[in-house]
C-alpha cells in the first residue's frame, strides 16, 4: 500500500514493485478512476499499464459521482478474484481515505438526495473558509472537530448527511466497522518528499501535462456538457484550462492557478496523511 501527497513519485514506485513481483497495481485515487482525464489526472501511461496490469483507472465517467464505498466494493471484487489468487497486489494513490476503507471499513452512510445535495452545495458556493468554517460549527459541530472548512466537497458532504437524516456524519463514522484488509499481512509506505522538492515536481509535471494534451482533455470533457458541481469537473486544471478555452484566462495565469492549487492540495494531503495514518512508515521520495 503506497500513499502519498501528488506528484510524490507513487505510480512509478508501485510500478517497480510489481515489475519485480510479477504483481498488479490497483488505483487508489479518486481523481483516476475518471475517464477523459488522462495526463490531467496524472495516470499512467499506456506503456507502462502494458507492462503491468493496472486495474480501476479511467474505469468510470465523469458524469458519474463515483464515492468511496463504490471504490470499496470494487476493491473488494478484486482481492476476492480466484483469478488472481497469489498476485501480489500493489494499491497506490493519493486518497487516504480509500486506504482507510481497506484497513477499517467504512460507514454505511445514506444517500443525500440530488435537491438537497444542490442545495447545499449553491449555500457553500458563496463562502471562503472562514464563512465554511463558521457554517459547520454552527450546524454541526462534531463534524466541525474532525474536517477542515479549506475542503469544501468534505463540508458539503457532512451538511447534507445532516439535512437528510437529521443527524450527524459523526453518528455513522463512529459505528462499528471493519475493513477487507485489517487481518492481512500489509507493507504500509507514505511517500514524504522535501517540500521544495514537492514544489517544484508539481511545477514542473504541471507543465509536462500541457505539453501532453491537457487542454485538448478538458474540451473533450467540457463537450460532454456535465454539470458542473461534479467531482470530475472540479478535477485541479479543468477549472483553470476552462477559463482559457473560454478566453477569460491566458495560459499563464491558469498555469500559475493550477500550480498554486496542486500545491494547496498537497499540503492537505499531507496533513491528513500525518494525522490519520501517523503509524504507516515514512519514505523520503
Amino acid at each position: 500500500m503506497i500513499a502519498g501527497p501528488t506528484a510524490s513519485g507513487k505510480s512509478a514506485l508501485a510500478l517497480e514493485i510489481a515489475r519485480a513481483d510479477g504483481g498488479i497495481v490497483v488505483n487508489a485515487d479518486a481523481m483516476q478512476v475518471y475517464g477523459v482525464l488522462d495526463r490531467l489526472t496524472a495516470r499512467p501511461r499506456p506503456e507502462e499499464t502494458g507492462e503491468v496490469p493496472h486495474l480501476l483507472y479511467g474505469h468510470i465517467s465523469p458524469a458519474i459521482r463515483h464515492s468511496t464505498g463504490a471504490w470499496l466494493r470494487e476493491a473488494i471484487a478484486i482481492l476476492e478474484d480466484p483469478a488472481l489468487s497469489g498476485r501480489t497486489l500493489v494499491f497506490v494513490g493519493g486518497t487516504g481515505l480509500y486506504f482507510e476503507a481497506l484497513t477499517k471499513g467504512i460507514a454505511e452512510i445514506p444517500d443525500v438526495p440530488e435537491p438537497i445535495r444542490a442545495a447545499i452545495e449553491a449555500e457553500l458556493a458563496g463562502l471562503d473558509r472562514e464563512g465554511r468554517e463558521a457554517l459547520l460549527l454552527a450546524r454541526d459541530p462534531l463534524m466541525a472537530g474532525r474536517i477542515e472548512a479549506a475542503d469544501p466537497q468534505r463540508v458539503a458532504r457532512a451538511l447534507g448527511v445532516l439535512a437528510a437524516t437529521g443527524h450527524s456524519l459523526t453518528r455513522f463514522q463512529d459505528a462499528p466497522q471493519a475493513g477487507p484488509l485489517a487481518e492481512g499481512a500489509l507493507e504500509r509506505i507514505v511517500l514524504d518528499p522535501d517540500r521544495d522538492v514537492l514544489r517544484a515536481r508539481i511545477a514542473n509535471r504541471f507543465e509536462a501535462m500541457l505539453d501532453a494534451g491537457a487542454i485538448e482533455e478538458v474540451r473533450a470533457l467540457l463537450a460532454l456538457d456535465l454539470d458542473p458541481r461534479l467531482p470530475a469537473m472540479k478535477a485541479i486544471g479543468v477549472p483553470e484550462l476552462a477559463a482559457v478555452l473560454a478566453g477569460t484566462m491566458t495560459l499563464a495565469e491558469a498555469t500559475e492557478r493550477a500550480i498554486i492549487a496542486t500545491r494547496q492540495f498537497a499540503k492537505r494531503q499531507r496533513t491528513w496523511f500525518r494525522n490519520r495514518m501517523g503509524d504507516w512508515p515514512r519514505r523520503p521520495a
